[in-house]
């Protein structure tokens, strides 16, 4: 999965975020959207996606969605 397919099922997961505001360098916990809900359905788009499990204190440690992809993609 490229990062540009990555960022897409990223954004696919919030329902009143307008999808073009999140880019890779997007900070996605300043999304008036974000919550630890939004953190789980991030986290199953991966397993599910991906085939990748990351942990929560992994998922704390990024800041950006290309920051996510890299994470994923390392393990």
């Amino acid at each position: 999965m490229t990062l540009e397919e990555f960022t897409e099922k990223f954004a696919e997961q919030f329902t009143d975020t307008d999808p073009k505001k999140i880019t890779p360098s997007t900070k996605y916990r300043d999304l008036e959207e974000w919550s630890s809900l939004m953190a789980l359905y991030i986290m199953a788009m991966i397993s599910d996606e991906m085939d990748v499990i990351i942990s929560a204190q992994e998922f704390r440690e990024v800041n950006t969605v290309e920051e996510l992809y890299n994470l994923v993609l390392s393990k």
